[in-house]
């Protein structure tokens, strides 16, 4: 490998970088330009802002999007994990455009709400009742607030690393220093019934289920940050009977990996069934839809008795104007007959492997340290050291080292990917697959991290 170059070599190298990107794509650079005079920093979405600008998507379809500038991306962020089955899916499509006909909002029940209830309950183990909204963060807060309404309990337990959305009560503990919540204009008065516990770590949420009553436990099941750090089956089949000891209700979050890993999601995958789960994304075929399920006496906390006083006093109240609109349901249904039967997620999870394999195969061949890693169709590259230094090979990895990334490093390579046209999660330099990818679209992949990684090692960027 070629000696690293100097820190001032490394700023030509990568303002040659920048250059490229931003002279290939002046349309997006000038709306870019325009958007910001709307919006902060232009975007709508966090995730979306990098240096030196977004690009702009003009179409979609398959595994593949379009920009305003005429470059094609092999899509990676499937729609931020929700485009399970890639852009315009025909049923899906279909379902959206002879729903649009009858009507987008109707103020009343309807029949495919019914339909896609029963749908998830299929699906899912343990789904006893299903509640609509519209967000994963509507989700978990309808969540954290059943059960501390259930339990007649305050305080909670999450996980470090573990993202349940922009609620104030889940922004503690997101990132790595995780004293500091993720987001500022949280009250402290809200963060003092939140609890964190260390990853992975059956001991401390003992100590904290020990230490004063706890209404729930809330995580991510297949792991923080949608695997940036490895979740484990013993420590959920443990942490079921534990919470079950104390009391204390389990609460899966599984907006990412609901209806991903297989049609019962991680609950499926790790033989574990909680109490409440959370689903957004693959739940309603890539709209804005999500629900959460799980047991009767549980969720009919929100239910009306007839009994005045408690529908008063004691009554979980929910509403929501876009919950389970028509077009959504409709949406929803389409995907999840399909998802069902769990075909779409046998041929993805495949693909996840042939992807990891490959990317790191590219790595052990340019001699450069680095790990690609994740679960069924979930992906994570990491530059700098090996899966074996990272501990991830027998379980003993730094959670905090892994929820660091790569910081510059993983910008270098974000721009380096997209110039060879592939999209992906720039934040966490993470992807999501979608069921339109074939065994040529991973060899696609692969082959553009090759140059890609080519590239930053030839400028000293790796």
């Amino acid at each position: 490998m070629p000696l690293k170059n100097k820190p001032s070599d490394e700023m030509s190298a990568r303002a040659a970088l920048h250059e490229e990107y931003t002279t290939t794509r002046p349309r997006s650079k000038a709306l870019h330009e325009q958007a910001k005079k709307s919006m902060p920093n232009g975007v709508v979405h966090d995730g979306r802002f990098f240096e030196p600008f977004p690009f702009y998507v003009k179409q979609a379809d398959g595994a593949y999007k379009w920009d305003i500038d005429g470059h094609a991306y092999l899509d990676a962020w499937s729609g931020h994990g929700a485009l399970i089955l890639g852009h315009n899916h025909p049923d899906v499509v279909a379902a959206v455009i002879a729903q649009a006909r009858k009507g987008f909002h109707y103020s009343a029940c309807h029949e495919l709400e019914v339909r896609c209830a029963e749908l998830i309950r299929e699906c899912v183990p343990g789904a006893e009742r299903v509640r609509f909204t519209v967000t994963g963060t509507e989700t978990t807060a309808l969540a954290l607030r059943i059960a501390r309404a259930f339990t007649e309990r305050t305080a909670i337990i999450k996980f470090q690393g573990h993202f349940h959305g922009i609620q104030d009560t889940a922004v503690a503990g997101v990132k790595e220093p995780f004293h500091i919540p993720m987001s500022t204009g949280v009250p402290a008065n809200t963060l003092r019934n939140v609890r964190l516990a260390r990853h992975n770590d059956l001991d401390h949420v003992q100590q904290l289920l020990e230490a004063e009553p706890i209404a729930a436990v809330i995580l991510e099941p297949a792991g923080a940050h949608s695997t940036v750090v490895p979740g484990d089956q013993d420590f959920l089949q443990n942490l079921r009977t534990l919470t079950k000891d104390h009391g204390t209700l389990l609460i899966f979050d599984e907006v990412v990996s609901g209806f991903r890993l297989a049609p019962g999601g991680a609950q499926e995958i790790f033989n574990v069934t909680a109490d409440l789960v959370c689903f957004a994304k693959a739940v309603a075929g890539g709209l804005p839809g999500a629900a959460l399920v799980g047991r009767a006496d549980i969720l009919d906390s929100i239910a009306f008795s007839g009994n005045a006083p408690r529908d008063r006093s004691k009554r979980v109240a929910d509403q929501g104007t876009y919950s389970a609109l028509p077009i959504v349901a409709a949406a929803g249904i389409a995907s999840l007959e399909i998802l069902k039967t769990g075909k779409v997620q046998r041929h993805l999870n495949a693909l996840g492997t042939r992807l990891r394999d490959g990317l790191n195969n590219v790595l052990q061949t340019q001699s450069i340290p680095g790990c690609a890693y994740g679960s069924a169709s979930m992906f994570r590259i990491l530059l700098g050291e090996t899966c074996a230094a990272l501990g991830l090979t027998d379980g003993s990895f730094d959670h905090a080292r892994l929820d660091r990334g790569m910081g510059t490093q993983g910008h270098d390579l974000h721009l380096a990917l997209l110039i060879n046209g592939v999209d992906y999660n720039r934040g966490l330099s993470t992807g999501w697959l979608n069921a339109a990818m074939k065994d040529e679209d991973i060899d696609k992949m692969v082959s553009a991290f090759d140059r890609a990684l080519t590239r930053l090692q030839r400028d000293g960027l790796v």
